[in-house]
């Protein structure tokens, strides 16, 4: 009843939050579903209809046939579970390293002058103006053996022979950082431009070096920034696809490269399914947990 009482009494508010709202639920639950139901069933033995037989109706009995040997399969099989290890560990890797560089950049912009600081945001956001396939190519040409980085550390004497950096750990990281960098510094700078001076001014006055009041001032007011930052980079990380095709090697399998080839290689719908419901729970839960969590502390306070 609240709840409807405060629809009708502010009802412009509520459609601008319900209506994304709704449009953001429909777009992922529905599909969600339909991969779910997908990871139940049979693949169709005479069409290979990939959405299978879930339910079946003879002699006025309704029969629903549910499939959990995907699942069961998926908890047997080493593979997936390296799979999933290596996909959230690169995916770590890659935000953390974001959050290292992307800081500096971030509290640079932010601290800019006001005139500045639109060049500087646009200088961040121009690589979305080039295809993401055509970065990522680039890659393999700056880290290739042939390529522009080994002929310019050759030429200058520092290595004799090319190095192997191109289809390995390195390479792939690389990218991924290159790739999500970004979406690390667009948050923490509209963070950090919004912080009151005056608390640095405060600590100043009483005392602090600069790098205690960064630490004790800066980062903690700049953590949801970090927090949004590391969410926006981490989640689209574990599922990567074309950097690790394009970029890495055999000892760099992720979940995205296992999904392709459940998908299209061995037409495996059901099982493909299975992993992809896997891993959004590997996702959804922690994220469930922590914004428990701060919804929980956010209430102390």
């Amino acid at each position: 009843m609240n709840f409807l009482k405060n629809l009708f009494k502010n009802p412009g508010r509520s459609l601008v939050i319900g209506v994304p709202f709704v449009w953001l639920s429909f777009a992922f639950l529905v599909p969600f579903l339909i991969v779910l139901r997908i990871s139940f069933t049979d693949l169709d033995s005479n069409g290979g209809n990939p959405f299978g037989t879930l339910m079946t109706v003879a002699d006025g009995v309704l029969t629903l046939k549910v499939k959990i040997a995907n699942y069961l399969f998926i908890a047997e099989d080493e593979l997936y579970a390296l799979t999933y290890l290596n996909s959230i560990k690169f995916a770590a890797i890659t935000a953390a390293l974001c959050l290292i560089i992307g800081y500096p950049f971030a509290y640079f912009m932010a601290r800019a002058k006001p005139t500045l600081r639109p060049v500087l945001l646009m200088m961040v956001m121009m690589p979305f103006w080039t295809s993401f396939l055509l970065r990522i190519y680039a890659w393999k040409g700056i880290l290739a053996n042939n390529g522009i980085l080994n002929s310019f550390l050759i030429d200058i004497g520092v290595i004799t022979e090319p190095l192997h950096l191109m289809n390995t750990q390195f390479s792939l990281v690389i990218g991924m950082v290159y790739a999500y960098l970004p979406f690390m510094i667009l948050p923490l700078y509209a963070n950090l431009v919004k912080m009151d001076l005056r608390f640095l001014e405060a600590a100043a006055d009483l005392g602090a070096t600069p790098w205690q009041t960064f630490w004790r001032i800066t980062v903690p007011l700049s953590k949801s920034g970090i927090i949004a930052g590391t969410m926006l980079v981490f989640i689209p990380a574990v599922g990567e696809y074309v950097i690790p095709e394009l970029l890495g090697g055999p000892e760099t399998l992720m979940i995205g490269r296992q999904l392709w080839d459940e998908f299209f290689t061995n037409n495996d719908w059901p099982l493909a399914s299975s992993v992809t419901v896997v891993v959004i729970l590997l996702i959804l839960v922690p994220m469930a947990i922590f914004n428990k969590y701060q919804a929980e502390q956010g209430g102390r306070k």
